[in-house]
């Protein structure tokens, strides 16, 4: 099986690569796209010998072509013509969608519209296009499989069973590193505070959103694209072991569960692979170590970005699109100390409250909302300050 993947040099990527170097016989690397680590990327090229890659700036391109130099088989490009390449090659039976942040959402939607399978765990560009990527995935018939652990959990737990009998999905949420903080230490939080998550190991945007609980925000809209139901129907606890990655309630009252390590390799694998399952990709579970699991209701005054994520997909429209764009432009701000920790979800929900949601939803009016939000976050965040 061949397989391109955007974002190589991230979290997601390079363990989609340990995935892949661990079964040489049954994948093989034709296409890598990256940001601005020539240097990684560089050592992927040597490793997996792609045939195209890609970095998102010339510059970067430039510098990895002299790292690679004497490598006649890759070719190098770059922007975003680079990225639709690596998203559409012709030989590439599967997608890895990994880039992080809106960053992500062209080269997903050229991957749907070329028919690739896409291994999705860039949950940002359902955020923002999720009715547009589930047409055009239909229209093609092209299967897209999350990466998320919580909805590759929901995905497992789905499949062969008939979905008219089930009432809600749980989505289950690590709290982040600030669970038990009053609003008065949220204040006090500094980025590198709030890189430390207690559980997983993530990129720089995707751990202070697990922080602000807006990346299970996200989620809950990711979900409602992907398994189709509304937003009364899809839940959301507080589970800070990271055991269960997310659980389904059918009508019965009874509830499926997914459990396993909180190691990404294992939705990967399954992305990869299903329906079949791979030997030994992650570590098996120890009940009786792990000695038990703790759920309780996320707290909405505290923390936010879970009422801000319904809100935008009852909304519908583009509002989605200007409440992840906002958010991006707040934690970049907050990452910057340019804002405090509490106002993250401030401005994002002083963003949308701003905006006119009376356009119709499709590609250019979704990036239109997206440069709006940004430009508006900026407005507020003076405010702010």
């Amino acid at each position: 099986m061949k397989i391109a993947i955007l974002g190589s040099t991230g979290s997601i990527g390079t363990s989609t690569l340990e995935v892949i170097e661990k079964y040489p016989e049954r994948y093989e690397v034709v296409g890598l796209a990256a940001g601005k680590n020539a240097a990684l990327l560089a050592s992927q090229i040597k490793k997996f010998k792609p045939r195209l890659v890609c970095l998102a700036e010339e510059d970067a391109a430039m510098s990895l072509r002299s790292l690679v130099a004497g490598s006649e088989t890759t070719e190098i490009v770059s922007g975003t013509d680079g990225m639709n390449m690596v998203a559409t090659l012709s030989d590439a039976d599967i997608v890895v969608a990994a880039i992080s942040g809106s960053a992500g959402l062209l080269s997903t939607v050229s991957a749907v519209r070329a028919g690739k399978t896409v291994a999705l765990a860039n949950k940002e560009a359902l955020a923002m296009a999720g009715e547009l990527i589930t047409e055009e995935a239909r229209q093609k018939n092209v299967k897209i499989v999350p990466i998320d652990s919580e909805h590759s959990a929901i995905f497992q737990l789905l499949d062969g069973r008939n979905k008219s009998d089930l009432r809600n999905i749980i989505l289950t949420a690590s709290g982040g590193p600030f669970l038990n903080y009053t609003k008065e230490e949220l204040e006090m939080v500094t980025p590198e505070d709030a890189l430390k998550h207690p559980r997983w190991k993530m990129g720089n945007k995707v751990t202070i959103d697990s922080a602000t609980l807006m990346n299970k925000g996200l989620e809950i809209i990711e979900a409602h694209w992907l398994f189709g139901l509304p937003s009364e129907n899809i839940k959301v606890v507080i589970h800070p072991q990271c055991i269960i990655h997310s659980m389904v309630e059918f009508i019965d009252g009874t509830v499926f569960a997914q459990l396993s390590q909180p190691d990404m390799k294992g939705p990967i694998a399954y992305a990869l692979s299903c329906p079949e399952r791979l030997n030994d990709t992650v570590e098996p579970l120890n009940f009786a170590k792990i000695g038990k699991l703790t759920f309780s209701d996320s707290d909405e005054e505290r923390f936010p970005a879970i009422r801000l994520a319904y809100k935008a997909l009852e909304a519908g429209g583009l509002m989605p699109s200007v409440m992840n764009a906002a958010n991006e432009v707040a934690v970049q701000k907050f990452h910057e100390r340019v804002i405090r920790f509490p106002s993250i979800p401030a401005v994002t929900e002083k963003v949308m409250e701003r905006f006119q949601n009376d356009r119709s939803v499709n590609l250019e009016n979704i990036l239109w909302a997206d440069r709006w939000a940004r430009d508006e976050s900026e407005k507020v965040i003076e405010e702010f300050i």
